[in-house]
């Protein structure tokens, strides 16, 4: 028996009604329909299909590419009483483990996933005991090839339905062409299928573009004319600060925000923001996902943005509350000339494509014909330094490479242990000879190491042929005594 989503929405988001759409939506995912939404950015997509998971019993999935906006619905959920919880890359095994159990218990409402976990062994073993009432596709532009952000990981839903036939799909975008609509469907498997569409014009929302030659004293300028809450996007996580730093010389109440930031730091800044104590945050594109603060007044952007979406999703986060609002973007004319090459720059030849491939196999040591189905540690600002490959050309080749599913790209660093031996050489030896099953780890990492004043340090990621992560973590238990641990990026490499 379903709830009133009415009730639903007053109790938990205290609204009193939808906006445009949002019921129609709604009504179709409970009738059981596979159901597209296109709703411009500020458009509530989120509550589509959060409240009819509210309305049904059992638990919603939801697939999202993006970590950042996990973690602030899940956030924003637990805040309303509502029991969510996410599994995204950088979560230990037991901390998965502990999110599907939750999962499986009656309370719990949502399970936010990436579409790359959809295919892990873990999650195939829970699958059968979760109790799944709706599939919500977030960002589902990304399973399209003709979507300007294809992910193939979103390929990987089609399988997932095989498994639960009878769960109705409601898939979400802000940005998709006619041909990008129809994908959607297509790979999707819809049955049922309903398709509702919102204009994306925001008519209460000025865009305006300013060729100049000083960006910060335009800036001190706009924000002085135009009163109330406002947003600054850089691409620089540097500039962000600097820019900070002048507005508040000039008496205006600025921050700055980047990924950079401690998790501590970026919430009691988003806080302050939220709480209009501070009036501008000067960000990267790190800011604003899942935020829903409807009072901003005004968007600048101090850089180009890479793409029209971004540009779009961006100055989209003005004027939600329907009042008159103001997006500006700020250019000089090297800007434009650097945007000009863009298409030759995301977008690399064969040629190209196939010198970085080259050197990637080389770099990771694989044979031909070999290192299918393997994962592999990739450090990629060593690899740069040792091809002496342009950074751009690089990340794009390995982007297209994974469009043609001929390898897997993780860019959401998923973070290994670095050990650090707080004890002799000998006494280490010592121990090999005790424990004979880790021998053979145990002299990887002693002809490995690095000895400073007694203190053997060795790199997981110099085992390598070990998949280092889960030995080390074993080794790790058994010399607690001995060991320390640091942390050190890096990115992992899946051949297909």
């Amino acid at each position: 028996m379903n709830r009133d989503i009415r009730r639903v929405l007053k109790e938990y988001w205290g609204y009193d009604g939808f906006r445009p759409l949002q019921e129609d939506i709604i009504n179709s995912v409970l009738n059981g329909n596979d159901t597209l939404a296109l709703l411009p950015t500020g458009g509530g997509k989120s509550v589509c299909f959060q409240v009819p998971a509210m309305a049904k019993e059992g638990l919603c999935l939801v697939i999202s590419p993006l970590i950042a906006l996990m973690k602030d619905q899940v956030e924003n959920l637990r805040k309303k009483g509502i029991t969510a919880y996410a599994i995204y890359s950088g979560m230990t095994r037991k901390e998965v483990i502990n999110a599907l159990d939750v999962a499986m218990q009656s309370n719990c409402k949502f399970l936010y996933v990436s579409p790359e976990r959809l295919e892990t062994r873990l999650f195939k073993q829970y699958l059968p005991a979760l109790t799944i009432n709706l599939i919500a596709v977030d960002e589902a532009h990304c399973i399209s090839q003709w979507g300007y952000d294809f992910r193939p990981p979103y390929r990987r839903i089609a399988a997932l339905r095989e498994d639960l036939r009878n769960v109705p799909v409601l898939a979400l975008s802000a940005s998709a062409t006619a041909e990008v609509q129809d994908d959607i469907c297509t790979q999707l498997a819809f049955k049922n299928k309903k398709v509702f569409r919102q204009s994306f014009e925001r008519p209460n929302l000025s865009y305006s573009a300013f060729t100049v030659d000083s960006k910060i004293n335009r800036i001190i300028d706009i924000l002085k004319k135009v009163p109330g809450t406002s947003l600054v996007y850089c691409k620089s996580r540097k500039r962000t600060k600097t820019i900070s730093d002048t507005l508040q010389m000039h008496g205006i109440r600025a921050d700055y925000y980047h990924a950079g930031l401690s998790q501590e730091d970026r919430n009691r800044k988003q806080e302050s923001w939220i709480k209009n104590e501070t009036r501008t945050i000067v960000c990267t594109n790190a800011f604003g996902m899942g935020i829903d603060k409807p009072d901003v007044r005004l968007v600048i952007h101090a850089d180009v943005p890479d793409c029209l979406e971004n540009y779009y999703q961006e100055a989209g986060r003005a004027g939600r509350d329907g009042n008159k609002s103001f997006a500006v973007l700020l250019f000089d004319h090297s800007e434009m000339d650097e945007l000009r090459k863009q298409p030759d720059i995301r977008f690399p030849n064969i040629y190209e494509i196939r010198k970085v491939y080259q050197a990637l196999v080389n770099y990771l040591q694989i044979p031909s014909g070999l290192g299918e189905g393997q994962y592999y540690d990739f450090d990629i600002g060593d690899f740069l330094r040792k091809f002496k490959l342009d950074s751009q050309l690089v990340i794009y080749s390995l982007k297209a490479l994974e469009q043609e599913e001929m390898m897997a790209f993780s860019e959401q660093v998923f973070i290994p242990a670095k050990l650090q031996f707080t004890t002799n050489k000998r006494s280490l030896e010592d121990f090999e000879t005790s424990h004979a099953d880790l021998e053979p780890l145990i002299k990887v990492l002693l002809r490995r190491n690095k000895v400073t004043f007694g203190i053997v340090t060795s790199s997981v990621q110099a085992a390598n042929s070990w998949t280092g992560r889960v030995l080390a973590i074993v080794l790790a238990m058994i010399l607690s005594s001995k060991i320390a641990r640091s942390l050190e990026d890096i990115a992992i490499f899946h051949v297909v």
